[in-house]
């Protein structure tokens, strides 16, 4: 390759190198990687904060361990939206606190570990899908904002295999489970 100073070894003007099991880790996947972890952490904070109520988004006094609602706030919110009428008479009830929670923690610790990228960009796109229904119309677009745009993210990391740089997803694809169930890659 011309004035990359490496000769060689590599393919279509991409400098390799070579990573567990041999497999050719290029300069893109270390981009998709930190983007993986970027919304990874998106997902984890959002969990941590809406828990204990560190002040960034949620007030200590609205703290799911203080016993509020993480869903309340949102989804009472949504009052006055087209769709208002499926979602507001969701708000504060258990089960759906408890899901919405569980929803940000696993695609959270998921997208950081690398790991169930399949399983996560079907439940956190659902995930994301179900806050962008509530929100109709987003504030500042006829119909895209943020939640879309990160849901399309999440399947695509998922379709290259983003957790094999720089999390698990080698090592989690080859376990035993993944190999008899592979929809849990």
């Amino acid at each position: 390759m011309a004035g990359s100073g490496h000769r060689g070894g590599a393919a279509a003007g991409h400098v390799a190198e070579h990573g567990a099991g041999g497999a050719a880790t290029r300069p893109s996947d270390y981009i998709w990687a930190l983007v993986r972890i970027s919304i990874g952490w998106v997902f984890l904070w959002a969990f941590l904060d809406k828990t204990f109520g560190w002040g960034f988004g949620t007030p200590a006094d609205r703290a799911w361990v203080g016993g509020a609602s993480p869903t309340t706030g949102y989804l009472k919110g949504t009052a006055r939206k087209p769709l208002g009428a499926v979602f507001s008479p969701l708000a504060g009830h258990a089960w759906a606190d408890w899901l919405f929670m569980l929803g940000l923690l696993g695609v959270g610790v998921a997208l950081i570990l690398g790991v169930g990228l399949r399983l996560t960009a079907v439940s956190g796109g659902l995930l994301l899908l179900l806050m962008w229904a509530a929100e109709l119309p987003p504030e500042h677009n006829p119909f895209m904002d943020y939640r879309l745009v990160y849901a399309l993210v999440i399947v695509g990391l998922a379709l290259v295999n983003a957790g094999d740089t720089l999390g698990f997803g080698r090592w989690w694809g080859n376990t035993a489970l993944v190999r008899r169930y592979p929809f849990l890659r």
